[in-house]
Protein backbone atom coordinates (compact mmCIF):
# COMPACT_ATOMS: atom_id res chain seq x y z
CA UNK A 1 0.00 0.00 0.00
CA UNK A 2 1.30 3.44 -0.89
CA UNK A 3 2.44 5.72 1.90
CA UNK A 4 0.01 8.64 1.61
CA UNK A 5 2.25 10.80 3.77
CA UNK A 6 4.46 11.31 0.71
CA UNK A 7 1.74 13.37 -0.97
CA UNK A 8 1.39 17.04 -0.22
CA UNK A 9 -1.88 18.96 0.01
CA UNK A 10 -2.98 20.44 -3.30
CA UNK A 11 -3.44 24.17 -3.41
CA UNK A 12 -6.81 25.19 -4.81
CA UNK A 13 -6.45 28.41 -6.81
CA UNK A 14 -8.44 31.31 -5.37
CA UNK A 15 -9.28 32.66 -8.80
CA UNK A 16 -9.43 31.27 -12.32
CA UNK A 17 -6.16 30.72 -14.13
CA UNK A 18 -5.48 32.35 -17.48
CA UNK A 19 -6.26 29.01 -19.14
CA UNK A 20 -9.59 28.88 -17.27
CA UNK A 21 -10.48 32.36 -18.47
CA UNK A 22 -9.55 31.57 -22.07
CA UNK A 23 -11.57 28.36 -21.88
CA UNK A 24 -14.60 30.14 -20.41
CA UNK A 25 -14.59 32.82 -23.11
CA UNK A 26 -14.17 30.37 -25.99
CA UNK A 27 -16.82 28.08 -24.49
CA UNK A 28 -19.21 31.06 -24.26
CA UNK A 29 -18.57 32.08 -27.86
CA UNK A 30 -19.09 28.54 -29.16
CA UNK A 31 -22.34 27.98 -27.26
CA UNK A 32 -23.69 31.41 -28.22
CA UNK A 33 -22.75 30.73 -31.88
CA UNK A 34 -20.49 33.78 -31.97
CA UNK A 35 -18.05 31.12 -33.14
CA UNK A 36 -20.17 29.22 -35.64
CA UNK A 37 -19.98 25.48 -36.26
CA UNK A 38 -17.20 24.79 -38.75
CA UNK A 39 -15.39 28.08 -38.10
CA UNK A 40 -11.59 27.94 -38.25
CA UNK A 41 -9.73 29.04 -35.13
CA UNK A 42 -6.00 29.17 -34.34
CA UNK A 43 -3.97 29.32 -31.16
CA UNK A 44 -1.95 32.24 -32.50
CA UNK A 45 -4.99 34.34 -33.37
CA UNK A 46 -6.74 33.65 -30.05
CA UNK A 47 -3.58 34.34 -28.04
CA UNK A 48 -3.07 37.63 -29.87
CA UNK A 49 -6.71 38.69 -29.51
CA UNK A 50 -6.79 37.89 -25.78
CA UNK A 51 -3.32 39.20 -25.02
CA UNK A 52 -2.00 35.94 -23.58
CA UNK A 53 0.67 33.39 -24.42
CA UNK A 54 -0.10 30.34 -26.52
CA UNK A 55 0.16 27.80 -23.67
CA UNK A 56 -3.11 28.71 -21.90
CA UNK A 57 -4.83 28.81 -25.29
CA UNK A 58 -3.46 25.36 -26.09
CA UNK A 59 -4.77 24.08 -22.75
CA UNK A 60 -8.20 25.60 -23.41
CA UNK A 61 -8.29 24.11 -26.92
CA UNK A 62 -7.57 20.67 -25.49
CA UNK A 63 -10.34 20.94 -22.89
CA UNK A 64 -12.84 22.06 -25.53
CA UNK A 65 -11.81 19.24 -27.86
CA UNK A 66 -12.36 16.72 -25.05
CA UNK A 67 -15.91 18.03 -24.69
CA UNK A 68 -16.51 17.76 -28.43
CA UNK A 69 -16.59 21.48 -29.23
CA UNK A 70 -13.31 21.74 -31.15
CA UNK A 71 -11.78 19.45 -33.75
CA UNK A 72 -7.98 19.55 -33.57
CA UNK A 73 -6.10 17.99 -36.47
CA UNK A 74 -2.28 18.10 -36.50
CA UNK A 75 -0.91 20.18 -39.38
CA UNK A 76 -4.43 21.31 -40.26
CA UNK A 77 -6.69 24.10 -39.08
CA UNK A 78 -8.56 23.65 -35.79
CA UNK A 79 -12.29 24.09 -36.29
CA UNK A 80 -15.37 24.52 -34.14
CA UNK A 81 -17.17 21.17 -34.25
CA UNK A 82 -20.36 20.76 -36.21
CA UNK A 83 -23.49 20.12 -34.15
CA UNK A 84 -23.88 16.40 -33.53
CA UNK A 85 -27.42 15.02 -33.34
CA UNK A 86 -26.32 12.20 -31.06
CA UNK A 87 -24.46 14.58 -28.70
CA UNK A 88 -27.56 16.81 -28.48
CA UNK A 89 -29.81 13.85 -27.67
CA UNK A 90 -27.38 12.53 -25.07
CA UNK A 91 -27.32 15.95 -23.40
CA UNK A 92 -31.14 16.04 -23.49
CA UNK A 93 -31.31 12.62 -21.82
CA UNK A 94 -28.97 13.65 -19.00
CA UNK A 95 -30.67 16.98 -18.47
CA UNK A 96 -34.16 15.48 -18.46
CA UNK A 97 -33.20 12.80 -15.93
CA UNK A 98 -31.80 15.42 -13.55
CA UNK A 99 -34.39 18.17 -13.96
CA UNK A 100 -37.48 15.98 -13.85
CA UNK A 101 -36.36 14.61 -10.48
CA UNK A 102 -35.36 18.08 -9.29
CA UNK A 103 -38.70 19.66 -10.15
CA UNK A 104 -40.51 16.83 -8.35
CA UNK A 105 -38.62 17.69 -5.17
CA UNK A 106 -39.09 21.42 -5.78
CA UNK A 107 -42.87 21.04 -5.88
CA UNK A 108 -42.78 20.08 -2.20
CA UNK A 109 -39.98 22.34 -1.03
CA UNK A 110 -40.39 25.74 -2.67
CA UNK A 111 -41.93 28.51 -0.58
CA UNK A 112 -44.23 31.33 -1.66
CA UNK A 113 -41.18 33.60 -1.67
CA UNK A 114 -39.49 31.18 -4.09
CA UNK A 115 -42.56 31.21 -6.31
CA UNK A 116 -42.51 35.01 -6.44
CA UNK A 117 -38.83 35.00 -7.39
CA UNK A 118 -39.56 32.64 -10.28
CA UNK A 119 -42.51 34.79 -11.34
CA UNK A 120 -40.15 37.77 -11.51
CA UNK A 121 -37.86 35.86 -13.87
CA UNK A 122 -40.82 35.10 -16.14
CA UNK A 123 -41.69 38.81 -16.19
CA UNK A 124 -38.11 39.54 -17.29
CA UNK A 125 -38.46 36.91 -20.00
CA UNK A 126 -41.61 38.65 -21.24
CA UNK A 127 -39.65 41.89 -21.50
CA UNK A 128 -36.80 40.15 -23.34
CA UNK A 129 -39.25 38.71 -25.87
CA UNK A 130 -40.88 42.12 -26.36
CA UNK A 131 -37.50 43.73 -27.03
CA UNK A 132 -36.31 40.87 -29.24
CA UNK A 133 -33.25 40.25 -27.06
CA UNK A 134 -32.63 36.54 -27.67
CA UNK A 135 -29.35 36.35 -25.77
CA UNK A 136 -30.93 37.90 -22.69
CA UNK A 137 -33.83 35.49 -22.97
CA UNK A 138 -31.37 32.60 -23.10
CA UNK A 139 -29.65 33.82 -19.92
CA UNK A 140 -33.00 34.18 -18.17
CA UNK A 141 -33.97 30.69 -19.36
CA UNK A 142 -30.91 29.26 -17.65
CA UNK A 143 -31.58 31.39 -14.59
CA UNK A 144 -35.14 30.06 -14.27
CA UNK A 145 -33.94 26.45 -14.32
CA UNK A 146 -30.97 27.15 -12.04
CA UNK A 147 -33.16 28.92 -9.47
CA UNK A 148 -35.45 25.90 -9.26
CA UNK A 149 -32.45 23.71 -8.48
CA UNK A 150 -30.96 26.14 -5.97
CA UNK A 151 -34.22 26.94 -4.19
CA UNK A 152 -35.03 23.24 -3.88
CA UNK A 153 -31.72 22.76 -2.08
CA UNK A 154 -30.31 20.82 -5.03
CA UNK A 155 -27.83 23.30 -6.43
CA UNK A 156 -25.41 20.49 -7.27
CA UNK A 157 -27.82 19.28 -9.94
CA UNK A 158 -27.45 22.54 -11.87
CA UNK A 159 -23.68 22.12 -11.75
CA UNK A 160 -24.08 18.71 -13.38
CA UNK A 161 -26.62 20.03 -15.89
CA UNK A 162 -24.39 22.97 -16.85
CA UNK A 163 -21.48 20.59 -17.43
CA UNK A 164 -23.53 18.44 -19.80
CA UNK A 165 -25.95 20.73 -21.62
CA UNK A 166 -23.57 22.55 -23.95
CA UNK A 167 -24.47 20.59 -27.06
CA UNK A 168 -28.14 21.37 -26.43
CA UNK A 169 -27.36 25.06 -25.98
CA UNK A 170 -26.23 25.58 -29.55
CA UNK A 171 -29.52 24.20 -30.83
CA UNK A 172 -31.42 26.24 -28.24
CA UNK A 173 -29.73 29.43 -29.44
CA UNK A 174 -30.83 28.65 -32.98
CA UNK A 175 -34.37 27.90 -31.80
CA UNK A 176 -34.87 31.24 -30.06
CA UNK A 177 -35.73 32.95 -33.34
CA UNK A 178 -39.03 31.05 -33.41
CA UNK A 179 -39.47 29.28 -30.06
CA UNK A 180 -38.88 31.87 -27.32
CA UNK A 181 -42.59 32.31 -26.61
CA UNK A 182 -43.10 28.56 -26.47
CA UNK A 183 -40.27 28.25 -23.95
CA UNK A 184 -41.74 31.08 -21.88
CA UNK A 185 -45.18 29.44 -21.94
CA UNK A 186 -43.64 26.14 -20.84
CA UNK A 187 -41.98 27.90 -17.93
CA UNK A 188 -45.36 29.26 -16.93
CA UNK A 189 -46.83 25.77 -16.88
CA UNK A 190 -43.91 24.46 -14.83
CA UNK A 191 -44.25 27.28 -12.34
CA UNK A 192 -48.01 26.75 -12.13
CA UNK A 193 -47.45 23.12 -11.14
CA UNK A 194 -44.85 24.15 -8.57
CA UNK A 195 -47.19 26.74 -7.06
CA UNK A 196 -49.98 24.17 -6.91
CA UNK A 197 -47.53 21.75 -5.24
CA UNK A 198 -48.32 19.01 -7.74
CA UNK A 199 -45.12 16.98 -8.30
CA UNK A 200 -46.50 14.77 -11.07
CA UNK A 201 -47.71 17.73 -13.12
CA UNK A 202 -44.39 19.49 -12.57
CA UNK A 203 -42.52 16.41 -13.80
CA UNK A 204 -44.71 16.10 -16.89
CA UNK A 205 -44.38 19.81 -17.70
CA UNK A 206 -40.58 19.73 -17.38
CA UNK A 207 -40.32 16.59 -19.51
CA UNK A 208 -42.46 18.14 -22.27
CA UNK A 209 -40.43 21.35 -22.11
CA UNK A 210 -37.06 19.64 -22.51
CA UNK A 211 -38.36 17.21 -25.12
CA UNK A 212 -39.26 20.04 -27.51
CA UNK A 213 -35.70 19.96 -28.78
CA UNK A 214 -36.60 16.84 -30.75
CA UNK A 215 -38.96 18.76 -33.01
CA UNK A 216 -36.85 21.92 -33.01
CA UNK A 217 -33.72 20.19 -34.23
CA UNK A 218 -35.56 18.86 -37.29
CA UNK A 219 -36.68 22.35 -38.24
CA UNK A 220 -33.29 23.91 -37.55
CA UNK A 221 -31.41 21.23 -39.46
CA UNK A 222 -33.48 21.92 -42.57
CA UNK A 223 -32.33 25.55 -42.73
CA UNK A 224 -28.84 25.16 -41.26
CA UNK A 225 -27.78 21.75 -42.55
CA UNK A 226 -24.15 22.85 -43.09
CA UNK A 227 -23.81 23.25 -39.32
CA UNK A 228 -24.82 19.68 -38.51
CA UNK A 229 -23.19 16.29 -38.68
CA UNK A 230 -24.67 12.84 -38.21
CA UNK A 231 -28.01 11.26 -38.70
CA UNK A 232 -31.29 13.11 -38.78
CA UNK A 233 -32.99 12.53 -35.42
CA UNK A 234 -36.01 10.29 -35.30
Amino acid sequence: MADITQFSMLEVPERPTVADQVYAELHRQILSLDLAPGAKISEIDVARAMGVSRQPVRDAFFRLSQLGFLVIRPQRATTVSLISHSAVMQARFIRTALEVETVRVAADRLSEEDHRALEAILAEQDAAIASGDKKLFHKLDDRFHREICDRAGLGFTWTLIAENKGHMDRVRMLSLAFASQTARDDHGVILGALMAREPRKAEDAMRRHLDRIREQIDFIHASNHDWFIGETPE
